[in-house]
């Protein structure tokens, strides 16, 4: 006999084995050890009331042998005599671009400007030593993209479109572990990320695709308004039957080289702000609306929140509960700030991003610049907190009560921020449209979540790479741009994701347009 139960318990009840075995065989009508498996198929967290629960969807069994349970299997067979499919760019979009192309019989060729992962690591920690920031291996550029390090959230909006479910299967096949299947919000954690990362890397070229490491794209090689291929920064040339480019939003040259190119592109809304930081104690506090925080038996809290002011969203981004700031810049004469989290979220620290949409008709002189005036708008904003921080990539700082109420800070609380904090007054060069947008914002955010501003907590500018300002438009049917026959914009870079698993999603949905292209078939 199987049944699906659905259980409401206390964090206690939810860790305690013997208490859900007991609650199921109740539920079924059995003695406990009639029940031959219990397998808990999805797993969420209500904290919408004072009183806390954890919702267990549940597969029981009683009487009755079990199907077996399997880890998600797939095979990629060998494609090295396929047709080529050029890849730019080894992120999320990227890589789950390859792997579908290996599944659907095309040999992918991936050209990617940083370095592998352990390489990557290297260069991250010099950062962090506030040591000059390498252009082409960072928190945005390198194996795995901007993602990498970061929290490893896979939460997304985007199941319409693909298929959500597979993205978290081939994550679990390449060594993620088995709760991203089950959990509500599933992450991974930046301590994890790397190794699953290398793991699909293996993938590809166990099957005989091809990824290259320090290999820049500079230029498209255009034939009649069709992709023949691309050139590297080396001068050599890379030939191929389609190129899915998927650079992600911080390679701002891909923009720069298509618009010279006459390749057509659009100005979109995107966000900027700043990252704010509280001691994870505090928001174990509001979010479980109890003193003594999350106990035991529950995981750090995050939230999320929104509203509108004067016109323009102000929203959280990226929330990482028991994470770190890091220095996300990708060039000498920018402070950029972005966040990551473990997999066991055990940092005292919660960071989020909180930023305030902007729209191309915000961006003042900038509009003069055109399509990329949001570019050369996010570039200002960037160069304005670095003269602002300290040297190298120490950052600009302020407590968050202080923000709100237009003072300066003193002294500032201790930060995960790890090359250093300057006290800087943000809430007065912070363009108006951004600062005061957000202590409005955070004055509304601190009526709904009480205790949430306090100068035990801290802003620190700017996260300004949520998204791209810029958008290569590309046809609804057939994924290709909407000028340039063969060629694919992909994932956050192109501005049809926003985050790990919708930039998975649409890689493997462009590798299918591709192969459609290129066969002159259709999937079914």
């Amino acid at each position: 006999m199987k049944r699906e139960i659905v259980l409401r318990l206390s964090p206690k009840e939810a860790s305690d084995d013997k208490v859900i075995k007991s609650l199921v065989a109740k539920k079924m009508k059995v003695a406990p050890d009639k029940l031959t498996a219990i397998r808990v198929v999805k797993r969420s967290i209500d904290a919408r009331q004072k009183i806390v629960l954890v919702q267990l969807h549940i597969e029981a069994y009683a009487n009755a042998k079990p199907p077996k349970h399997e880890l998600p299997k797939f095979e990629y067979s060998d494609v090295s005599q396929k047709d080529e499919v050029i890849v730019v760019g080894a992120g999320p979009g990227g890589y789950f671009a390859a792997l579908r192309l290996i599944e659907l019989g095309l040999k992918p060729i991936v050209l990617e400007r940083g370095k592998g992962v352990n390489e990557r690591k290297k260069d991250l920690a010099q950062l962090n030593r506030n040591e000059s920031v390498n252009t082409e291996s960072n928190y945005a550029f390198g194996e795995g993209g901007a993602g990498t390090f970061s929290d490893g959230k896979l939460y997304t909006r985007s199941t319409k479109r693909g298929d959500f479910k597979k993205v978290l299967e081939v994550f679990t096949f390449h060594g993620a572990s088995e709760d991203i299947l089950i959990d509500a919000h599933p992450h991974i954690g930046t301590d994890k990320l790397p190794e699953v990362i290398k793991a699909m890397r293996q993938s590809i070229l166990e099957a005989g695709g091809e990824v290259h490491f320090d290999t820049k794209v500079i230029n498209v090689i255009l034939l009649d308004n069709q992709i023949k291929g691309v050139e590297l920064e080396s001068g050599d040339k890379i030939i191929g039957q389609a190129v899915i480019l998927a650079t992600g939003h911080s390679a701002r040259d891909i923009y720069y080289m298509l618009d010279e190119n006459n390749v057509q592109l659009e100005a979109k809304t995107w966000a900027m702000g700043v990252r704010v930081e509280h001691p994870q104690e505090l928001i174990d506090q509001i979010q479980y609306h109890s003193p003594k925080g999350r106990g035991n038996h529950l995981p750090a809290a995050t939230y999320s929140l929104s509203c509108q002011m004067d016109n323009r969203g102000v929203y959280s981004f990226c929330m990482c509960p028991g994470g770190f700031i890091v220095p996300a810049m990708t060039d000498a004469d920018e402070m950029v700030v972005n966040g990551m989290s473990p997999s066991k979220r055990n940092s005292q620290w919660a960071n989020s991003g909180m930023v305030v949409e902007i729209k191309p008709e915000d961006i003042g002189e900038f509009q003069n610049k055109g399509v990329l005036g949001g570019l050369e708008y996010q570039k200002e904003l960037e160069r304005l907190a670095f003269v602002n921080g300290g040297a190298g990539v120490v950052a600009p700082a302020q407590s968050l009560a202080d923000f709100v109420d237009g003072k300066l800070s003193f002294d500032l609380p201790e930060c995960s921020y790890v090359p250093g904090l300057v006290a800087s007054p943000l809430h007065f060069w912070l363009p108006e449209n951004i600062g005061m947008r957000l202590r409005k914002g955070f004055d509304y955010f601190d009526r709904r979540a009480r205790g949430f501003v306090t100068n035990e907590a801290l802003v620190v500018g700017v996260e300004s790479r949520t998204s791209s300002p810029v958008r290569i438009p590309r046809d609804r049917v057939t994924f290709q741009h909407v000028q340039v026959q063969g060629l694919y914009p992909c994932g956050e870079g192109a501005g049809y994701a926003g985050g790990i698993a919708s930039s998975a999603i649409d890689g493997e949905r462009c590798a299918e347009k591709a192969w459609e292209f290129i066969t002159g078939k259709t999937l079914e």
